[in-house]
């Protein structure tokens, strides 16, 4: 059973924002996965299936990546609700400040947008002053540049002390996060999901599918399929490919065919429904696994394979040393 239906919505974080709970990964936006004319079509697809929420980056093709999903909205910015993200890795002499600010602005002129809907910080950098990142942030959100902020890849502790100097600041906080997790790597669940839910924090899990080992196209002892981020050397993807995750990767999907569903379709549904989750994020390379992916987060799960996966995989489970972040 696959039904095509349309993407129920949720509350993003405390933004005030309501967005798609399936929402669209820009990474495969540009070389080598899709060209303009692709993207444009799957961003077209996405807003006929009530997908209103995409999620990209500066650093996704350098820029391309934004680039292509301004040309895509056309005419049509207003429909979907934009995340992208900066990073301080560049940050140099300048003041941070000013630095922040040029990223915003640089990622505006891509986009072709007079405001982004969310900016996240993509990575921590220790040493940078972080009332001074939130103070740039404050000051993009008065003048209307920006709606919402976000964190990416950020541990509890550093959640907490960023709410804590936005609220000495005055200055609007973190709305979401951004992390690693997916049903075979559960370490969200330790400190940062608690928090998340107690503070109001939209949960955005990113490698919903861990680099597309959980749609059942590896195979234990053959090589990666070509084009997929295996063959290219991904270390998420060779942190999952051992004897005991592929011995996981089949319980799963005997519980996702006893539904009727794949076990990709499991994996985004299980995330949609863990506490505190606003959306779950995650690319295509087609027009049919976008359909795949908003009837699966439209999918409830019953009880009882929910609790078969907690069975299966203990809550809080750790699944590689090499986790998280994985960069790209």
């Amino acid at each position: 059973m696959d039904e095509t239906t349309t993407a129920p919505r949720r509350a993003l974080g405390t933004s005030g924002l309501k967005v798609s709970v399936a929402a669209l990964g820009g990474n495969v936006f540009g070389p080598p996965r899709l060209d303009q004319q692709q993207t444009t079509e799957v961003i077209s697809a996405a807003l006929d299936l009530g997908v209103d929420f995409v999620d990209v980056a500066d650093v996704y093709g350098q820029g391309h990546a934004e680039e292509l999903l301004g040309v895509a909205l056309r005419g049509r910015r207003e429909q979907m609700t934009i995340a992208t993200k900066f990073n301080l890795r560049a940050l140099g002499e300048e003041p941070v400040q000013a630095y922040v600010r040029t990223q915003a602005e640089q990622s505006l002129r891509r986009l072709g947008s007079d405001y982004i809907d969310l900016y996240q910080l993509h990575l921590p950098r220790d040493g940078v002053d972080m009332a001074e990142v939130l103070k740039a942030l404050g000051d993009l959100i008065t003048e209307g540049k920006v709606r919402a902020i976000g964190a990416c890849n950020f541990a509890a502790w550093r959640l907490a002390e960023s709410a804590a100097i936005a609220r000495e600041l005055g200055v609007p906080g973190f709305s979401t996060v951004q992390n690693y997790y997916h049903v075979m790597s559960r370490q969200l669940e330790i400190e940062v999901g608690p928090y998340c839910q107690r503070a109001g924090l939209g949960i955005l899990p990113y490698h919903p599918l861990a680099g597309g080992f959980l749609t059942g196209k590896y195979r234990e002892g053959s090589p990666p399929p070509s084009g997929s981020r295996g063959a290219t050397g991904s270390r998420m993807v060779e942190s999952m490919l051992t004897r005991d995750r592929f011995e996981t990767l089949a319980r799963l999907t005997d519980l996702a065919e006893g539904a009727g569903r794949s076990v990709g379709q499991l994996a985004l549904a299980w995330l949609a429904d863990q506490p505190g989750v606003s959306a779950v994020i995650a690319g295509v390379s087609s027009i049919d696994q976008l359909r795949s992916n908003v009837a699966a987060c439209a999918w409830t799960l019953d009880a009882s394979i929910s609790a078969a996966i907690d069975d299966l995989i203990e809550p809080g489970r750790v699944h590689s040393p090499e986790s998280p972040p994985y960069l790209p």
